[in-house]
């Protein structure tokens, strides 16, 4: 289970990234953000930027250090981190990375209700995503080669080869499913296919599904 956290908005995590490396203020924080690309690392909503700032200041994982007024622009505040602060990324850092917690992504949702869809039609659909995943593994694959011959170090790519990994990892998985279910091979084709046929659910899914559902 994660931890609880005074401000637990990943976007504070994010801010807390930035502020490592220098006192900004929130529009400074947004920019960095944006041009570091973290809105792809994480689900950041960035219209909650200043309430997250605010809470975090509140909880003393930052502070204000001055106001800072750009010609007619409105005078910004700039935060700095504290050692709480620094304590608080630390540790976030270590939590995300060394425990699993289950996510619930969108294909995964789309897999639990695959039998909905006759299996030709599933089939399809698999081939589709499949060549849209192969075309998007291509052109990671070649801004990935392109950040590293610029010399950007690894470490600071780590995520981008982990999205590949995983998204290479899926690749295979469906080229296998589609195996089985061109060929014949796949278990319970026959059953699925004649439910969608006939109508009639096969009495093995019924004893299945009633046996799954009951509670003693």
């Amino acid at each position: 289970m994660p931890k609880q956290r005074k401000v637990s908005n990943l976007l504070a995590l994010a801010v807390l990234s930035a502020l490592v490396q220098r006192p900004m203020h929130p529009y400074e924080i947004a920019t960095a953000l944006r041009g570091w690309g973290k809105d792809q690392d994480m689900e950041i909503k960035w219209g909650s930027l200043y309430t997250v700032v605010r809470n975090m200041d509140k909880h003393g994982l930052i502070e204000a250090v001055e106001s800072v007024r750009e010609g007619r622009r409105p005078e910004r505040t700039v935060y700095r981190i504290t050692d709480d602060g620094r304590a608080e990324l630390v540790d976030w850092a270590r939590e995300l990375v060394s425990t699993p917690v289950r996510e619930h992504p969108r294909f995964r949702a789309g897999l639990s209700v695959l039998a909905a869809l006759h299996p030709d039609e599933a089939t399809s659909l698999l081939r589709q995503r499949l060549d849209l995943l192969e075309d998007h593994l291509t052109a990671a694959r070649e801004e990935l080669a392109q950040y590293l011959r610029q010399n950007i170090p690894r470490l600071f790519l780590v995520e981008s080869e982990y999205d590949l990994a995983i998204q290479e990892a899926e690749a295979a998985w469906i080229r296998s499913l589609l195996a089985e279910l061109t060929s014949g091979a796949y278990p319970g084709l026959d059953a699925w296919r004649a439910f969608h046929e006939t109508g009639e659910i096969p009495a093995e899914l019924t004893e299945l599904a009633e046996r799954t559902s009951s509670t003693d």
